[in-house]
């Protein structure tokens, strides 16, 4: 099951390289899961700051993406955006799911393209709290809150407590994050542990803490704008939801 992604990158721009030399990145962000896709579409995106560079294409027993990079919340997508003031700054939004047979293709593809040298990664995704192992009930736990897990080369001070052992992390997240580590690229994984599975405000806005970490800081939009956009793609998945109900 094939993993294709097509990169749109202008002849001339600052991050491209020809196909033997990536292309250079100081920072990309990578929100995984419809809610921090839905986070970065409404705190950190927008059409005049950034662009689209890149569409994933695949299809697996749960999804099927396809190229066109005009997306809705309820669709399944994977996108890469470009910021067009610091072409090295890279997003991805990728609300699909990639099967386990997938990751490294995925993996390779994306990370494939990108100079190591000088990368951060930050990620983001979320996880039922019934998946956080802990003493104490999970009906008594503050849901939703964040937990981090870095790979060694990560020295910057993160923006919630460190994910506890036993637990661990799977799937997308967790293959970027062992990625990372392997090839010694500082990286942070922020999971967001809730107990609700769609699309929705007190998830997404769990991850506001991270507005303030270095890597966000400084892409942060106009919060009141935010909150409209927010509420837009939320109005925008119930609608699509209830077609069917």
């Amino acid at each position: 099951r094939e993993v294709d992604i097509v990169w749109t990158l202008k002849p001339g721009a600052a991050t491209e390289g020809s196909a033997d030399q990536p292309f250079v990145c100081s920072r990309f962000i990578v929100a995984i899961g419809r809610n921090a896709a839905a986070f970065v579409s409404s705190y950190i995106l927008d059409s005049v700051c950034w662009e689209v560079v890149g569409v994933v294409k695949l299809w697996n027993e749960w999804c099927r993406t396809s190229s066109t990079i005009n997306v809705i919340p309820t669709d399944s997508f994977c996108l890469f955006y470009r910021l067009i003031s610091d072409p090295t700054v890279l997003l991805c939004q990728c609300s699909c799911y990639v099967a386990e047979d997938q990751q490294f293709q995925w993996l390779e593809k994306v990370f494939g393209r990108m100079r190591k040298e000088g990368l951060q990664v930050t990620i983001l995704s979320t996880c039922p709290v019934a998946d956080y192992k802990t003493q104490e009930s999970t009906l008594t736990l503050p849901s939703p809150f964040l937990k981090a897990l870095k790979t060694k080369e990560f020295k910057e001070q993160v923006c919630c407590p460190l994910l506890e052992q036993p637990n661990i992390v799977r799937d997308l997240p967790a293959a970027v994050l062992s990625y990372c580590q392997v090839w010694q690229i500082p990286a942070v994984l922020y999971q967001c542990y809730t107990d609700v599975i769609k699309l929705d405000t007190v998830t997404v806005e769990a991850f506001k803490p991270l507005l303030s970490s270095k890597t966000l800081k400084s892409l942060v939009k106009d919060v009141s704008e935010s909150t409209k956009i927010l509420k837009k793609l939320l109005t925008t998945n119930e609608t699509h939801s209830n077609i069917y109900i």
